[in-house]
């Protein structure tokens, strides 16, 4: 079949990569869209994402796409369903499993290489789709599904305020849920000041630009109070460290951008300490990817502000290096056309 093939730091391209195997209990499913991930441009980069990094493999993760086949053991799907699928499986038979911690599972596995033809996830992990939802707007389901951890993290608060570090597809995101969950002021910290804009659109209340402006003392001219809730969306040390400073009394701060795995982030324990702070990451997506799939169908979250552009699969490799699209919002692998 046809991939997005990684076999090296710096080393993809398209090609052909040995079909998944079928067995009774698989679906096979052909990929309609493929997000690229921020997950994608690590593994670009020789780094791991949420698990360790096994060359050479297909890129991706975020897809929809329509049943082609069902295992024998199968009852939920036949071909034909659209469908999307949660690329995290568990055992279900762990110690941490058996804790309700399936996305800390002893014996995980991602089960989607989606930048190809077809995958053969278990039953377990695909989901169906309305037909309201389409193809295109049902990729984004894995990012939003890990939003959704994220949020329920984070825990806003009817009129909290709300900082958000970083404007890209998943900053895009947390202004629009942090809008839905009633916060009173939404403060984005961005350093492109073209962003500004839509920030204002999906909901945000003040935009700092901390390339003219100290976050901290902007926030502090602005007259708002505590700051109560941070979310970072970016993973670079200067983006956790600004998430870590603006964060008022007895804040939570969740760390979401996934950050270097071979770098660390120095902080002033006793700022954190004298403020008691909560301090939180958000892993993947236990049990929220049947809430991302009512969200979207819903209509509530505007996909358009989301998503930068759709490319051909022959322009992924330019995009892995250029990042030119996937620094707007998010980037989708148009695989091929069912709607």
């Amino acid at each position: 079949m046809k991939a997005v093939i990684l076999t090296g730091r710096h080393e993809a391209h398209l090609g052909e990569f040995t079909e998944p195997p079928m067995d009774a209990n698989a679906v096979r499913v052909a990929v309609a869209y493929c997000g690229i991930c921020g997950t994608d441009l690590h593994k670009f980069e020789g780094k791991s994402g949420s698990r360790p990094l096994r060359l050479p493999v297909p890129l991706g993760h975020e897809i929809s796409g329509v049943v082609e086949e069902v295992g024998a053991n199968v009852t939920r799907f036949r071909p034909g369903d659209r469908v999307t699928v949660d690329p995290n499986w568990s055992c279900g038979g762990c110690r941490m499993c058996k804790d309700g911690l399936t996305h800390m599972c002893e014996n995980s596995r991602g089960v989607v290489k989606g930048m190809a033809d077809f995958i053969c996830p278990p039953q377990e992990n695909v989901y169906p789709i309305p037909d309201s939802l389409s193809l295109r707007d049902a990729a984004l389901t894995e990012p939003l599904s890990c939003c959704l951890r994220g949020m329920d993290l984070l825990d806003v608060r009817l009129g909290q305020s709300v900082v958000i570090v970083g404007m890209g597809a998943i900053g895009a995101i947390m202004v629009q849920l942090c809008k839905r969950a009633c916060a009173a002021e939404i403060i984005v910290i961005e350093p492109v000041e073209e962003k500004r804009e839509k920030a204002f659109a999906l909901g945000a209340t003040r935009f700092i630009n901390p390339m003219k402006d100290d976050p901290v003392a902007a926030i502090a001219a602005m007259g708002i109070g505590n700051v109560d809730r941070v979310m970072e969306c970016v993973g670079l040390p200067a983006t956790i460290t600004t998430a870590l400073d603006v964060a008022g009394k007895c804040a939570t701060v969740v760390l979401f951008g996934l950050c270097d795995p071979e770098k660390t982030v120095p902080f002033n324990q006793y700022a954190a300490f004298t403020k008691e702070l909560t301090i939180r990451t958000s892993f993947i997506n236990p049990h929220t990817t049947a809430r991302a799939i009512a969200l979207l169908a819903s209509g509530v979250i505007d996909t358009d502000a989301v998503i930068s552009a759709e490319i051909a699969p022959e322009a992924v490799v330019d995009e892995l290096r250029s990042r030119t699209l996937s620094r707007q919002g998010k980037v989708l692998v148009k695989w091929k056309e069912f709607e």
